[in-house]
């Protein structure tokens, strides 16, 4: 089956056309450079470029496949959610096409997008399995049971881990987005030099926090400014692997409990989402899972940030067990995938 997917949630305008699980055609317009010297998202500019080149990827899109509009099956865009002038972009423009085009349509939750991409690559990941949802605006464990069903186990208190990645490489004087460039500095960084704290560290439950982390890198830069590039490298080697302890005491509880629940042979952790991309907190993790004899999937690294080939997928998956929207659908800022 022929899927046209459109994304546009947040500062990415991406297109994909996919052919059950062969990828036809994908396009993408990032916005690093708009945002960049905001050190974060606008979201009236965001959705103005979305709108000033949704169309165009579109048509470039399709001249890729060599497919005319009439030859697309189903159409699958972000209903949400994310910033609404983008969610917005996503869903007029899908519902023109249909509309014009007497095409299906189905929206996608950006979140289930983000879960259900590692089955586009990995035939073999069946239900049930465990999701930790890692991006710049969200981050939460779930225990997926099937297509649109979740369990939420935990999620963040406060700031999404993405974020904490931005808004302490803006201390370090990093560019934006945080998360490759505090990467690429903690390489060369000593991630013993200074003590940060590990917040929800063995708790009982499954949910996160990082604001307190944050703060302590913030008062940890002002005593050692003026910052160098070994203060610098020290600090994002310190500050990642604090935040991949926190991840793997809080995956590790919720283990233990999803495995109460579920007698498996396999047993998987999807680690999806803008964090994903991270190699150092993949390998930290998959340290961990070893232990208790679960495999870790990640989707690839082009996949693990928003893209239209998963809202293209997850429609697909939508579309196979009868889902269907029309035309009433309205745009969501705020939609929980449990």
């Amino acid at each position: 089956m022929i899927v046209l997917g459109i994304e546009s949630s947040c500062d990415d305008t991406a297109i994909a056309i996919i052919n059950d699980d062969k990828i036809l055609a994908e396009k993408n317009s990032s916005q690093i450079d708009i945002h960049q010297a905001f050190g974060g998202v606008v979201p009236e500019l965001a959705a103005r470029n979305h709108v000033e080149i949704i169309d165009k990827l579109i048509i470039s899109a399709l001249a890729e496949a060599n497919l005319k509009i009439s030859q697309i099956e189903l159409i699958a865009a972000t209903g949400g959610p994310g910033l609404i002038g983008g969610v917005i972009t996503s869903v007029m423009i899908a519902k023109g096409i249909a509309l014009r085009n007497n095409i299906p349509l189905i929206f996608v939750n950006h979140l289930e997008g983000h879960a259900l991409v590692p089955r586009f690559s990995e035939n073999n990941l069946n239900f049930p399995f465990l999701i930790f949802l890692a991006s710049g605006g969200h981050c939460q464990i779930l225990e997926a049971l099937n297509i649109g069903k979740y369990i939420k186990y935990g999620e963040t208190l406060d700031d999404a881990i993405g974020e904490s990645f931005d808004k302490v490489a803006k201390i370090l004087g990093l560019n934006y987005p945080g998360g490759p460039y505090i990467e690429k500095a903690a390489k060369s960084g000593n991630k013993h030099k200074y003590k940060l704290p590990i917040s929800m560290y063995k708790r009982a439950n499954c949910d996160f926090s990082l604001s307190g982390l944050k703060t302590a890198c913030k008062n940890l830069a002002d005593q050692l400014a003026p910052l160098n590039k070994e203060k610098i490298n020290d600090i994002a080697a310190c500050f990642q692997h604090v935040v991949a302890l926190q991840i793997n005491d809080r995956v590790e509880y919720a283990i233990k409990k999803f495995s109460k629940k579920h007698d498996l042979t396999k047993k998987y952790l999807v680690f999806s989402g803008g964090v994903a991309a991270n190699q150092y907190i993949r390998e930290e993790l998959k340290k961990m899972l070893i232990k208790h004899n679960f495999q870790l999937i990640c989707p690839p690294t082009k996949l693990c940030t928003d893209n239209a080939v998963m809202i293209a997928w997850a429609g697909l998956e939508n579309y196979k067990i009868g889902k269907i929207n029309d035309l009433s659908f309205k745009p969501k800022s705020r939609w929980n995938l449990y």
